[in-house]
């Protein structure tokens, strides 16, 4: 009897949720569970990056830290590892043109499903910030950031190859 695996979107966004369970915030739920299914050039440790990300950065309410979570997760892909590297401005420019277009169609994509990406509206509808409807809430939108993410990864690899 085969077991039903899941697919890499699956897991991250799986993994993404059990984190926030555990006491992530939103951002480090969305990279750690991304860095732990993806491989990538990074150091484990750099998950403390996202830590400031989260409640909308520094619990401010602003961007959604699930967002952030989820492009700094993509970045560790597709983002630039020597941005000196090319010798022009020119080929930089052009060089960031193609990320921001991967990552602009994913933070757009996560618009189109929420209206939003600010913390506070994200919030709103569920009352009390530190209630039960609104962890619920937001533990579905980490979910579905990191999938997203997952995503754009894969057609990021596929691209390259």
């Amino acid at each position: 009897m085969e077991e039903n695996k899941l697919t890499a979107r699956e897991q991250v966004e799986q993994d993404a949720k059990n984190g926030f369970r555990q006491g992530l915030n939103c951002s480090e739920c969305v990279l750690g569970s991304f860095m732990a299914n993806f491989e990538t050039p990074f150091p484990k440790d750099v998950i403390a990056l996202a830590t400031g990300f989260g409640g909308g950065m520094g619990h401010t309410k602003n961007t959604c830290g699930a967002v952030t979570g989820a492009v700094m997760a993509l970045s560790t892909i597709v983002g630039r590892k020597n941005p000196a590297e090319k010798e022009t401005m020119a080929e930089r420019i052009q060089e960031l043109n193609g990320i921001y277009d991967i990552v602009g169609r994913m933070v757009e994509e996560i618009k189109e499903e929420y209206g939003t990406l600010i913390c506070s509206e994200l919030a709103a509808p569920h009352g009390d910030f530190e209630g039960k409807t609104r962890k619920k809430s937001c533990m579905q939108m980490i979910g579905y950031c990191a999938g997203l993410a997952a995503k754009y990864a894969e057609e990021a690899n596929r691209a390259e190859k």
